[in-house]
């Protein structure tokens, strides 16, 4: 898998509204010619990373210039729109939306309550129908731009998760984590060490052959509990990417690899002013118990005269920054003979088949990251609101009360019961009645 990472892209209402004045449109489109020259030496991109801060103001027209850029920058790259996954990061909050009183109210509650109690008050904001709507009041514009990712957050859906084939035998699934619940806090902006991720995000919950990959826009040292969720990445996901500092780094560890973006477009003001962006290549390499992840890291960054990106080396000088991690191979929890006898099992090993079954209904959601499931879902967010809402009312996917949730969260959470019911392709068959 081929990974193009991006971040701090801050598409900037009004100025990118107009190409002949929008002064960051000279650095993406750099950007672009880069990638496309990369691309021709190491093959087509396979997915798209966006790691928060996609627009400015949280500006509902610079989603629409982002979601217009990062579809044909896709097609650039040989990448389909159906692989682009995205965060939320501080400037994709609204911070007028931050002021009202019930989202100030409920963001001092969780801001001011004791590290020992602070999981507890967020559980009990989002759990309150008032208090829980409040707290994404600020990510509206955001969560209209990622619905047709299938990447969008509200109460009981504080990150998403996504599934794709890696390699023979290995899935990657790709968790999106939202570090910016606290973010505009009364309007303001945000220090370090103010923000919360919460450990309801960092549940990872490790499954057989199956390697956890995080997107977050903040890095641990942003957030209040951010020593609790360093540790727990790192235990949990072997691979990690991060935004928001515009600083471009990788950390390669024995059981895990750390990646910090640069900006696409910092702000001129910054010391270093660097454009830059990551490709990433994981591969998985031998099989049995020498099976490994093979990781392929290629960092650049801009320079100002000439204009152009450039390579960031090694210590050794090389262009490529290069890692083995060790992945053997699970045996599966649950075994059934060739010819499907039955087989006796202890009731320990019953226990063990119903957890894993329960599992595995429980991810319904990370299946849906196929591109078929991603397609569907992008083609049912181009229907008219009205068709949305007869489609999922017809096959029970909503009752009559949700449809006062808002529209991100509504079918949001209708398109991941029809994952669970196995509705995929009866939604497929009248979604395509309706376009």
């Amino acid at each position: 898998m081929r990974i193009l990472h991006l971040s701090d892209i801050h598409f900037r209402a009004p100025q990118c509204l107009d190409p002949d004045t929008d002064r960051d449109r000279p650095y993406r489109t750099r950007l672009e010619r880069d990638v496309v020259k990369r691309v021709e030496a190491l093959g087509p991109i396979d997915a798209i990373m966006v790691g928060g801060d996609i627009a400015f103001q949280a500006d509902p027209r610079e989603y629409v210039e982002a979601r217009r850029w990062l579809i044909d920058l896709a097609t650039m790259c040989g990448c389909d729109k159906e692989s682009i996954w995205v965060v939320p990061g501080n400037h994709d909050m609204n911070r007028k939306s931050c002021e009202d009183a019930p989202t100030m109210n409920a963001h001092a509650m969780i801001f001011q309550a004791s590290p020992e109690s602070r999981e507890w008050m967020l559980e009990k904001q989002l759990g309150h129908n008032e208090t829980g709507q409040a707290l994404f009041h600020g990510h509206v514009a955001y969560n209209d731009f990622a619905r047709n990712m299938n990447c969008q957050v509200y109460p009981g859906h504080l990150y998403w998760k996504q599934e794709r084939d890696l390699g023979p035998g290995v899935k990657i699934r790709i968790h999106g984590l939202t570090s910016t619940l606290l973010s505009g806090r009364n309007g303001k902006d945000d220090p370090r060490g103010s923000l919360y991720l919460s450990a309801l995000q960092t549940t990872l919950d490790p499954a057989p052959n199956v390697i956890n990959f995080t997107i977050c826009h903040h890095p641990p040292d942003w957030l209040m509990d951010g020593d609790d969720v360093d540790d727990l990445l790192n235990a949990r996901a072997m691979f990690q990417v991060f935004g928001h500092k515009h600083r471009q780094r990788i950390l390669e560890g024995k059981a895990n690899v750390r990646w910090s973006a640069g900006a696409v477009n910092p702000s001129r003001s910054e010391r270093q002013f660097e454009p830059s962006y990551n490709i990433i290549e994981l591969q998985v390499v031998g099989n049995g118990a020498d099976r490994r992840i093979g990781v392929r890291s290629h960092l650049y960054k801009f320079q100002s005269n000439p204009e152009a990106f450039h390579p960031i080396k090694t210590d050794g000088g090389d262009e490529v920054f290069s890692h083995s991690i060790p992945f053997p191979v699970e045996a599966g929890r649950i075994a059934v003979d060739t010819v499907g006898s039955v087989i006796e099992l202890s009731a320990t090993e019953t226990t063990t088949i119903q957890r894993t079954m329960a599992a595995v209904a429980s991810d319904a959601e990370a299946s849906m990251g196929d591109r078929r499931t991603r397609h569907l879902v992008d083609r049912f967010w181009d229907l008219d609101a009205s068709d949305r809402r007869e489609i999922t009312l017809e096959l029970g996917l909503i009752t009559k009360e949700e449809i006062q949730l808002p529209e991100a969260q509504r079918y949001g959470v209708a398109l991941i019961r029809a994952a669970e019911r196995n509705l995929i392709d009866r939604l497929d068959q009248l979604v395509a009645e309706r376009e």
